[in-house]
Order: structure tokens, then C-alpha cells, then sequence
């Protein structure tokens, strides 16, 4: 089942063109490995799907909904998740930054306690929850982030280079976890120059490219 779908999506700077993309499908119950040379907009895709920001034209739909980018409606931002390379963790500690999203839509005490509860124990911080953020190591920052992202239980996924320069005890934890994200229900897009990643099974490819987007429906190690 296509989850999110986008057409015509085009993105410059200035006179550079960074982007035309005629067509991208992300379909529940699949992940992506988004691959591409420094600088081909991997980072910039990811953002525009998560309406950060805007395409010069194109245009949405999810599931049955069609969207357009201005403004980025903001029931798809309940169902869409940006995850940042670096992060930001406010000072406040590992729960709040864990409940941030959900005090934000509303979510009732209770609830939000059993939740970020519920993420900490997915995430294995139950050791790191008297370390102030800010003195946390890459890979703990990105397993809060993921844990963040995880409460709000999103239906697609997006994860901006997750593995990049963590230590490899790091890596295989944050692997582990993306792995445990990327359910039945989520379409899940990584961008990525990690093998580790890309040779994930049943991981499927999205080379950015000249300008244009290329899909790979297998593991294609060659692109």
C-alpha cells in the first residue's frame, strides 16, 4: 500500500538545480536507503517530505489525502518524522526531551508518563535518565532522538544519516533500533552512505542522482 507519494517535486538553489523528481512512491511496511553523493539533496528530499522545506513545485498525497506544500498541512505532520544527524536535545533532561512532542499535541499526563516510559525501555536509556543531554554521547543523542520520535508513533519515518560518526558499539545499537522502528505499518526513508544501512535485509534503494531520483525494488549494491 503507498503510504506517501509525491510528483513533479522540483527543488533549486539559486540557479543550481538540485532536483526534478517525475515520481517517488513510499509504501507502508517498506524502508528506503537513500543514497547519493555529498551535496545531491538527500538531506533536502527529507526535509520537504517532512515540510521544512518547500519545493519549488510538485505535488502530495498521502494515502488516499492529497496535500500541498504551502503551507505543509499540519495533520501530516502527526503522521510524518524528521530525524536530524545532529540532533537537538533541550537541557532539561532525557524524559522531557523524550515527552517534548507529546506535551506539544496535547497528550494528557498519564499518558504521556506510560508512553515515555514505554520509549525508554524501547531504547534502552534506563541508565542515562539522571545524565544531562548535553554531556550524552552522539550515539545516546540519537537513541533519545529515535526514542522521541518513536512516542508519537509516525507512520513514516525519516532518518538523515543515523549512523554517521558514532563508534561501532553506537552504530549497532542505533542499527538495532531502526530496525525495531521500521514495522509493518511505517515506510521508513534513510539517508545514508552507511553499508551497514544500505545491506539492511529487505532494504530497498533510492539513488539521488543528476537531478533525478532512481529506485532499486532490491538490495542493488551496484547503483
Amino acid at each position: 500500500m503507498t503510504l506517501l507519494s509525491v510528483a513533479g517535486l522540483e527543488k533549486s538553489f539559486g540557479e543550481r538545480r538540485l532536483f526534478a523528481i517525475d515520481e517517488l512512491a513510499l509504501a507502508a511496511g517498506e524502508s528506503y536507503a537513500l543514497t547519493g553523493e555529498n551535496g545531491a539533496g538527500k538531506s533536502t528530499l527529507l526535509r520537504i517530505l517532512a515540510g521544512i522545506d518547500q519545493p519549488e513545485r510538485g505535488s502530495g498525497q498521502y494515502a488516499d489525502r492529497a496535500f500541498g506544500w504551502q503551507p505543509y498541512p499540519d495533520w501530516l505532520r502527526h503522521e510524518v518524522i524528521y530525524v536530524h544527524q545532529q540532533p537537538y536535545l533541550f537541557h532539561t533532561g532525557v524524559l522531557d526531551n523524550i515527552a517534548y512532542g507529546l506535551r506539544a499535541r496535547g497528550i494528557e499526563r498519564a499518558e504521556r508518563e506510560r508512553r515515555v516510559a514505554a520509549a525508554v525501555a524501547w531504547a534502552r536509556l534506563e541508565h542515562l535518565l539522571d545524565t544531562p543531554p548535553q554531556k550524552l554521547s552522539g550515539g545516546e543523542k540519537q537513541r533519545v532522538a529515535l526514542a522521541r520520535a518513536w512516542v508519537l508513533k509516525p507512520r513514516v519515518l525519516l532518518l538523515d544519516e543515523p549512523t554517521a560518526n558514532l563508534d561501532a558499539e553506537s552504530r549497532q545499537q542505533t542499527l538495532a533500533l531502526v530496525r525495531e522502528f521500521c514495522g509493518p505499518r511505517t515506510a521508513a526513508v534513510i539517508a545514508c552512505h552507511d553499508r551497514d544501512v544500505i545491506e539492511l535485509p529487505h532494504m530497498r534503494r533510492l539513488h539521488l542522482a543528476g537531478g533525478g531520483i532512481e529506485v532499486c525494488m532490491e538490495n542493488c549494491n551496484a547503483v
